[in-house]
């Protein structure tokens, strides 16, 4: 059932942004965003299909071309890359409905290059090869670049001169890194690598470690991690709502990426490379948690509110991969999922506001009434609570198993303040971001512009995804704690031929 499946979530992006590059399909219109909607709700049927499948049978390998590893391009479906890919599936159906409201017809090229990021995202989720990773990176990248222009604008086009620029230098280190590790291990294949890892030695291990280090450079700088953490706030919050919502799994993929290559690779079993990111990663995550939590204090629009807390949960996850434990691991999925969804609507509750406020836009200041602003608030309080970490809703469930992981590894007395006090200053800044923007109003008639029934839809997508996680966190805990034994025990790739391995 499964033979071809795990590839589709990269072909179906990839065709559907190709045809709409070519006559008729490459003009904004309705045939255009149906046909972006479709593929949206195929890939999400899709990456459901995948997940129910590895979770009952297990991890599915898939050789492109039947090329076996090490040589082979391969991809890895198992339950930390299904569940990733979901994620990203309900984000792309929210994005792509809220943007065709008529968001999209700011420019010509919004549709195909959504299609071109999730093509990027999903491969990099899906590839069991680092040199494939890459690619995948530069692809969304590449697509996040035209996406982060989307509409033009002075302040866009500053904020994407620095956010290209810096990752260009991201892509030559990761390069380099390549190099250096092929030189090492002779092959990329992530499972292979973990096999030869343990019997490196003399110069050949030195080299290695400076190519691991590289990378944690690289994935710190696709995270946001301290001190490689700057061009976000700017990025995303000049960036288009859908863009921004959108942008907010962007850092998760630096995540990923440190759980899959860092915990997968040169893990506790990797000899004279075990574990040799973690004394790197434990002060910088801190870090990257304090100064997004002065950060959120700091923050003047809702926008910028929005990119700050998308440090705060970077941070948060960043200390989940230093714990480097399965409950830790199990956890910070969690509070993955939960966090990319919450923030993303905050993005395009922002949007909203700065439709409906006039020349005040999101900033945290006095302006008139806005015609829904019943509505809007009811979502952004919703939004706010989620962030927050207030029970029962998903943010208090998870970091309440984050702060659980770190008892139990004996981390609690310096990872449970930091934690506990982001959550304190999400508290501080949504209420007084509330209270601003929906009661402190000042007299004059109210605006005319009202939500296209699109974005509601868009929005609706995201909050009935954060109630089915509140519904079934029973479910999705007992599901992360299987995907970090999953990465814990590692891929074995002699099993091809019938195409699944537990």
């Amino acid at each position: 059932m499964m033979t071809h499946l795990p590839v589709l979530p990269i072909l179906i992006p990839m065709v559907i942004g190709a045809l709409m590059l070519i006559p008729p399909f490459n003009q904004v219109n309705a045939v255009q965003r149906t046909l972006g909607a479709l593929a949206s709700v195929l890939m999400l049927m899709i990456s459901i299909l995948l997940l129910v499948e590895v979770d009952t049978s297990g991890t599915h390998l898939y050789a492109v071309g039947e090329w076996q590893p090490p040589f082979g391009i391969l991809m890895v479906v198992d339950r930390l890359s299904a569940i990733l890919l979901v994620l990203t599936s309900v984000l792309t159906l929210s994005v792509q409905l809220f943007a065709s409201s008529g968001e999209d017809g700011h420019g010509r090229f919004f549709q195909p290059l959504l299609m071109f990021q999730v093509m990027g995202i999903q491969g990099a989720f899906l590839t069991g090869d680092i040199f494939n990773l890459f690619v995948f990176f530069e692809v969304l990248l590449i697509a996040s670049y035209g996406l982060l222009v989307h509409g033009g604008g002075k302040q866009k086009t500053a904020a994407n001169v620095h956010y290209v620029i810096l990752n260009l230098a991201g892509s030559a280190l990761f390069l380099i890194a390549l190099g250096i590790l092929y030189g090492t291990f002779g092959t990329l294949n992530m499972a292979d690598m973990a096999r030869v890892a343990p019997t490196i030695e003399g110069g050949n291990l030195t080299l290695a470690k400076s190519g691991a280090l590289l990378l944690v450079v690289v994935f710190g700088l696709k995270s946001a991690m301290l001190p490689l953490q700057f061009w976000l706030p700017k990025g995303y919050s000049a960036a288009p709502a859908p863009v921004a919502a959108l942008f907010a799994i962007m850092t998760k993929v630096g995540i990923y990426s440190l759980w899959r290559v860092h915990l997968g690779i040169f893990g506790p079993e990797a000899g004279g490379l075990a574990d040799l990111a973690l004394p790197w990663i434990w002060p910088l995550a801190w870090l990257t948690l304090v100064v997004g939590i002065i950060s959120v204090l700091a923050s003047e629009t809702l926008r910028h509110l929005a990119a700050n807390l998308v440090m705060v949960s970077v941070g948060s996850l960043l200390l989940m991969v230093a714990t480097a434990t399965e409950t830790a691991t199990s956890a910070g999925l969690y509070y993955l999922v939960h966090s990319t969804l919450a923030t993303a609507l905050i993005f395009l509750v922002a949007g909203l506001v700065v439709n409906q406020r006039g020349k005040a836009e999101d900033r945290l200041v006095s302006a008139r009434a806005m015609p829904q602003a019943a509505l809007i608030g009811t979502v952004f309080f919703i939004a706010a609570l989620a962030l927050i970490g207030m029970p029962p809703l998903s943010g208090f469930i998870g970091k309440a198993l984050m702060m659980q992981a770190t008892l139990d590894a004996g981390e609690a007395g310096w990872i449970w303040p930091p934690l506990l006090i982001s959550s304190l200053a999400a508290l501080v800044m949504l209420s007084r971001t509330g209270s601003t923007l929906f009661w402190r109003t000042r007299e004059g008639k109210p605006g005319t512009a009202e939500v296209h029934p699109l974005q509601w839809a868009g929005i609706a997508v995201l909050l009935v995804a954060l109630l089915a996680l509140v519904v079934g966190a029973g479910w999705m805990s007992e599901f992360s704690e299987r995907a970090a034994a999953d990465l814990f025990e590692g891929i074995d790739t002699s099993v091809l031929a019938g195409g699944v391995s537990k």
